[in-house]
């Protein structure tokens, strides 16, 4: 699935016993204190209880204490929206998470081939998500290698992308701007899907502007061990994304203990942005507002 249609397409869910509407909005009314962490929603996971318009959704969103906001079709929207956008961010004191450089080419074999076509449409979504991280004031992009090339040994497929991530960092440093790589469990021909092998090539592109996002829910899917793992790796983690497991819906819903990470994480020092890069597990205005309860009790430690 397009990532950039994901949270708008898996809001509705099934229904979670025990989750009354009326209990869910005693719990988030009033919900004003800003969260320990930045979390930041998606545009369309609130839209029952704020409204579908973009800025009335981002003012429920600082309403209910959120201080970030991520959006990973920010590349493709129109500039004009993008600059609204950021000057109500910008006004509401909410940072501006991820938006996705690669989208296009993400699912399919790209990063890891050595095609220098390839190579030049991705350098050149580079150069243009810069003037898109200039204009909303963001600092992290979501970059994903692509699928496996199966006519290529893996070393040489590895060798690919880091000196497809070389020169994309020639793009990105001066700027200040940083390319999070996001291994990923959505399909097996993914080249890029373990935290360590994320490590390995940030440490070979040897640059600030090439770091680690790593996906809560992808890597509990692709190896477990988070919060080790998230230890191992500490040192290139820059942005980090959230999603329960199984089911990819909000925590407390699945097997991951949101409240123990969350806590591990904030103990770190981290003070970047966490994606809520899931979807709600009830519908309509119940299932916005039980997203906030849950990211309530997860927080509370």
């Amino acid at each position: 699935m397009d990532r950039r249609n994901f949270i708008r397409n898996s809001v509705a869910g099934a229904a979670v016993a025990g989750f009354g509407l009326g209990t869910v909005e005693a719990a988030t009314i009033s919900a004003a204190a800003p969260f320990k962490l930045a979390y930041a929603p998606h545009f369309g996971m609130f839209e029952n209880a704020a409204g579908k318009d973009e800025i009335a959704q981002l003012k429920f969103m600082a309403e209910q204490g959120f201080t970030a906001l991520e959006d990973n079709g920010m590349r493709d929207r129109p500039v004009a929206l993008q600059e609204k956008i950021a000057a109500e961010m910008t006004r509401l004191g909410i940072r501006m998470g991820v938006f996705v450089v690669n989208g296009d080419t993400a699912w399919k074999p790209s990063l890891t081939t050595g095609d220098k076509a390839l190579t030049e449409e991705f350098l050149k979504a580079c150069r243009n998500s810069v003037e898109v991280a200039k204009r909303v004031n963001a600092k992290w992009m979501t970059v994903v290698p692509g699928f496996y090339t199966r006519s290529l040994s893996l070393d040489m497929q590895t060798a690919h992308v880091i000196d497809n991530l070389r020169r994309a960092c020639e793009i990105f440093e001066p700027h200040g701007l940083v390319m999070v790589l996001e291994p990923l469990s959505d399909t097996p021909e993914l080249f890029l899907r373990y935290s360590e092998q994320t490590y390995m090539i940030c440490k070979a592109v040897n640059s600030p502007s090439c770091k680690i996002l790593y996906d809560i829910y992808h890597m509990q899917r692709n190896e477990g061990h988070l919060i080790p793992r998230i230890d191992s790796c500490w040192d290139e983690i820059a942005y980090i994304q959230i999603g329960d497991n199984p089911g990819r819906k909000e925590p407390t819903t699945g097997e991951i203990n949101y409240k123990n990470i969350f806590k591990h994480i904030h103990g770190k020092g981290f003070t970047g942005v966490l994606g809520m890069e899931h979807g709600n597990s009830l519908p309509g205005k119940e299932g916005d507002l039980a997203v906030i309860k849950a990211y309530r009790e997860s927080d509370s430690f």
